[in-house]
């Protein structure tokens, strides 16, 4: 388990008490953060969307409004990044930085409170842009892990913060999920004041568990970059690894086919919701079943890793992309609701361990002297992910006029990257990069 003593010698390895300080305080960001992901982008939002801000549209253009939404914010950071990046590898502005994005994702989603009924056009904007927040603000919170732990324990604070996210997200959800149950003993009027009242709660969870990140981890004063001059270093630095990467032939076909399956899976945490409603099933349903997902993902993520020691981290990952495919086929011809909860606790199964292990998988492949600038990239193409999946059901969605015509799209995402996966040669890319290490 992270909390066992992997991670608690970590933090006890701090030279002092205020770096123990330092490390919980970075890592309740992604308690605070995570809330954003599980009751809003995940949970409550996609529901909300299409049964009061997108009242009156058919199924199929609400599922293309609620995709392009996502695939929009998505873009948006994938263009950014290279300077977002360029800024917190140079340091000095990382916390700053962060508090302006998180701000934005703050005041967006508690925002949503005030959107009238039937409003979808202004719901999807702050969404939008809650999304942009909550994505951009992630960039500098993982720049500033060199800050807070040493090299060695960069694994156990790392897993802290997971973990935390887990249990933070999945909590407020937790509450907010009984708060549109029985809106009454909570002394709300329905279901729908429940649902705006959980937008504000994020909102404040979001705010309050971000002071101790802003009040108490330290930031080293180092030379700084800002300006055009941020900008031009970021492309630069953009243009430099993209150069290296297509030398190291292994390194780019895992990243492409890592953008295709990890997109897959991103479109279907972000869309299951909707494709849920879409089907007719109750929303209180789907969303006791995205909570199921929440905790069953959080000890499976650690079996799975056990898994990829054994079989190692390529298998593991094929057989998660497999487990994906035949829920999104199974999904295509689902009637009943008792099958999206058993989906859920399948998804719940994989979904953590193809992200931890594609991680260790690609480090095994980069040059150990350029992992910061390697796993820059890698990040990258993570915010580039969400952006095809989502837009590419809803115009299936939008030209079909079929809901499960549009989940099954998503099948050929994780397709495409399992036949590359299975295309990357370890051993070679081993080679390859201890090659590059040299120069």
């Amino acid at each position: 388990m992270v909390f066992g003593r992997g991670t608690l010698g970590a933090m006890n390895n701090q030279r002092d008490p205020a770096g123990r300080r330092q490390v919980l305080s970075w890592a309740l960001y992604d308690w605070a953060n995570s809330a954003f992901a599980t009751t809003v982008m995940a949970g409550f939002f996609p529901v909300f969307f299409k049964e009061f801000w997108s009242a009156g549209n058919t199924v199929s253009v609400s599922t293309f409004q609620l995709g392009a939404a996502n695939s929009a914010a998505s873009l948006v950071i994938v263009l950014i990044a290279p300077v977002l990046g360029s800024i917190a590898d140079r340091g000095g502005a990382k916390k700053r930085m962060l508090l302006s994005f998180a701000a934005l994702g703050v005041l967006t989603t508690g925002g949503l409170y005030l959107v009238g009924h039937g409003r979808w056009e202004l719901a999807a904007a702050l969404y939008g842009l809650g999304v942009i927040g909550f994505m951009g603000a992630n960039v500098f919170y993982d720049a500033l892990i060199v800050d807070v732990a040493g090299e060695r324990s960069f694994d156990q604070v790392s897993a802290l913060g997971y973990a935390l996210g887990y249990l933070g997200g999945g909590l407020l959800f937790a509450l907010n999920v009984l708060m549109t149950l029985w809106p009454g003993y909570f002394g709300l009027a329905d279901a729908a004041s429940a649902v705006r009242l959980s937008f504000v709660s994020v909102a404040v969870w979001w705010a309050l568990f971000s002071l101790p990140l802003i009040l108490f981890v330290r930031e080293p004063r180092r030379g700084r970059v800002v300006g055009w001059a941020a900008v031009g270093a970021g492309f630069r630095q953009l243009a430099a690894t993209f150069h290296e990467v297509r030398r190291l032939r292994v390194v780019f076909v895992f990243l492409v086919a890592y953008w295709l399956y990890i997109d897959g899976l991103d479109t279907i945490v972000r869309m299951s919701v909707d494709y849920g409603m879409a089907l007719g099933f109750p929303q209180n349903s789907l969303i006791v079943a995205l909570l199921i997902t929440q905790f069953v993902g959080f000890p499976a993520a650690i079996a799975f890793g056990l898994l990829g020691e054994r079989l190692g981290a390529k298998t593991g990952i094929l057989i998660g992309i497999g487990v994906y495919m035949a829920v999104t086929v199974f999904a295509y011809f689902m009637e009943a609701v008792w099958e999206f909860y058993a989906l859920a606790i399948v998804v719940g199964l994989v979904q953590g361990g193809v992200q931890s292990l594609s991680r260790s998988y690609y480090a095994r492949l980069i040059p150990a002297d350029k992992s910061a600038e390697f796993f820059g990239f890698y990040n990258m193409l993570g915010k580039f992910a969400a952006v095809l999946g989502p837009i590419l059901m809803g115009l299936v969605s939008l030209t079909t006029g079929s809901p499960r015509l549009a989940i099954l799209a998503v099948v050929v995402l994780f397709a495409a990257g399992a036949i590359l996966l299975t295309r990357v040669d370890e051993t070679e890319g081993r080679r390859m990069a201890r090659e590059l290490e040299r120069i």
